[in-house]
């Protein structure tokens, strides 16, 4: 069976509890009801009519509003949990992020890294959520408004007697003069009320578009997470951190290579007590150093049509700029923000071979800490092995392995080979910062200390959103459909003309208060009585008991 026909004529889908033209109950529990569930007309709902097929399961277990709040309640924790340290994007070093969420947080930093919170925002069961509320909010909608506005389309002007004694707002009086439904009928109009007139009966309605206010809400929560689910389709949204020291030219993070970024000088200028404002002499002089702006003069490349990632030869430059904060570099839809810096970063060490017994010197090695060679010959006879290198040098393993916990050099070591005409197999040393340790013995020559060069460090923030717009349109839907249902109520009041009698029904999706009030003041100086709130009509027993 696919349709349900009433004694009306009208032919309802399966499911339907009011008939969706004149209201008649059409079920048994419907017609045991004191007063009726409007709250979808008593429209048939696809999850209350089919559970059948591996679809209908589906579609129901969405369109239950449970399974949409528990969605959100779950992903609102899983969101919070991101929050507890940051993200592995937003690291504010170079650290491997299992090594920096160990050594800044512990065991939790790590059981955290180990459990995938790191890009818990960029994970697959994280997204699978996002689309799941979103399947949620329009199974849940399309569950409740095609059927919600059939019925409000197909409702006549004369309704069942059994629908109108079923309104919360009722009355029932003996039939009075046409004059009073005249009356009537002229304040519903100043009212701003639609009515419709058939066979001596009214029927009057306004603000219809308010029960759109919830399912208008759903499509704005819905553009709203197409628009952040957006932001993981690759261009779309980009913000990464970029640590670039001066004099390095970098890609830019997110442009596909077709951008680089050269830092050609950090500024950082300070606060200086007697030069600047008293008001802050009594801060320098509990804090000491204070910044007073620190930027970034850099140069943007763009890479040429056709050319390929790695080839410097071919770049376009852009432009200079200075990047401050709140000042950023923008081009092509992205920003670049100056987030932190660091200073006197080392960049080269230099050391020089020393006879420990005369101190005389046979050449310096000069080390790039960052991309060091394997090999330094110095005079004829004379050179220098680079066995091993430890960036920043922690100390020796159980086995007397160095250790080295990041690729920074901010303690540099080195285990040394050096050959000299007195012993061609090579002296082996190990030279780390005021430290020089012979591992297989007295050496007869050392690695001593020349100098070091600094540089300083820029860390800059790499922005672009293309979704935001998304976003706001999005949120701006959301905000109207909230209005749309909070400031306007659906009313609709019913009189009809039934064997000598006047039936007077009122039904309003809320605030019933200010529905009965409107009612009352329509109805005033008429011959027609003022409807009762059955909801509030007290039984014969409990006045009783009063």
């Amino acid at each position: 069976m696919s349709e349900m026909k009433c004694e009306c004529g009208h032919v309802n889908p399966v499911g339907t509890i009011l008939c969706e033209s004149c209201g008649n109950a059409l079920t048994e529990e419907a017609k045991n009801e004191k007063l009726h569930d409007m709250r979808y007309e008593g429209s048939a709902r696809r999850s209350q009519t089919y559970n059948k097929t591996i679809i209908d399961k589906i579609w129901n277990f969405f369109s239950s509003v449970k399974v949409g709040v528990w969605l959100i309640v779950i992903t609102l924790v899983a969101s919070s949990l991101g929050t507890i340290f940051p993200q592995k994007d937003m690291l504010p070093t170079n650290l491997p992020p299992e090594q920096y969420y160990y050594n800044e947080y512990g065991w939790v930093g790590k059981l955290w890294y180990k459990l995938g919170f790191q890009d818990l925002y960029g994970s697959w069961w994280y997204l699978l959520l996002i689309a799941a509320i979103g399947v949620s909010l329009v199974i849940c909608s399309l569950d409740r408004f095609i059927p919600l506005h059939r019925a409000l389309k197909n409702q006549r002007v004369t309704r069942n007697e059994g629908f109108l004694k079923r309104q919360r707002l009722f009355i029932e009086a003996v039939e009075t003069e046409e004059q009073s439904f005249s009356k009537v009928k002229e304040r519903l109009k100043a009212k701003r009320y639609k009515v419709k007139e058939e066979n001596g009966n009214l029927f009057a309605e306004k603000n219809r578009f308010s029960r759109w206010g919830p399912y208008v809400n759903h499509i704005g929560l819905i553009i709203f997470l197409l628009g952040a689910m957006l932001r993981f389709v690759p261009g779309m949204y980009v913000d990464e951190l970029l640590w670039i020291r001066e004099g390095e030219s970098k890609v830019i993070p997110g442009t596909h290579e077709k951008y680089l970024l050269k830092n050609n000088k950090f500024i950082l200028d300070t606060y200086q007590k007697g030069k600047d404002s008293e008001a802050f002499n009594d801060a320098l002089d509990r804090v000491g150093n204070v910044a007073k702006n620190f930027q970034s003069n850099v140069t943007l490349y763009k890479r040429e049509d056709g050319a390929l990632p790695g080839e410097t030869d071919k770049l376009v430059k852009v432009k200079d700029d200075q990047i401050k904060v709140n000042h950023p570099l923008e081009f092509d839809h992205y920003s670049v923000y100056q987030m932190d810096y660091k200073l006197n970063e080392l960049k080269t060490m230099t050391l020089q071979l020393m006879n420990k017994k005369t101190g005389k010197t046979y050449g310096q090695v000069k080390i790039d800490l960052f991309n060091p060679k394997d090999v330094y010959n110095l005079q004829k006879g004379y050179k220098v092995k680079l066995v091993g290198y430890y960036p920043n040098f922690t100390g020796f393993a159980k086995d007397g392995e160095p250790q080295s916990d990041s690729p920074i050099p901010d303690n540099p070591a080195f285990l040394f080979k050096m050959f000299t005409p007195e012993h061609p197999k090579g002296e082996v040393s190990f030279v780390a910062i005021r430290q020089n340790v012979e591992p297989l013995g007295t050496n007869e020559y050392k690695m001593s200390f020349v100098g070091i060069e600094t540089r300083n460090v820029s860390a800059l923030t790499v922005h672009k959103d293309l979704t935001l717009w998304i976003l706001a349109v999005g949120g701006a839907i959301f905000m109207f459909g909230v209005i749309q249902g909070a400031y306007w109520n659906h009313r609709r009041i019913w009189l009809e003309k039934i064997n000598g009698r006047v039936l007077i029904a009122a039904h309003t999706n809320k605030n019933y208060y200010g529905m009965k009030r409107e009612l009352n003041s329509i109805l005033e100086g008429t011959s027609l009585p003022e409807p009762i709130d059955q909801q509030e009509k007290k039984t014969d027993k409990e006045i009783e008991i009063e």
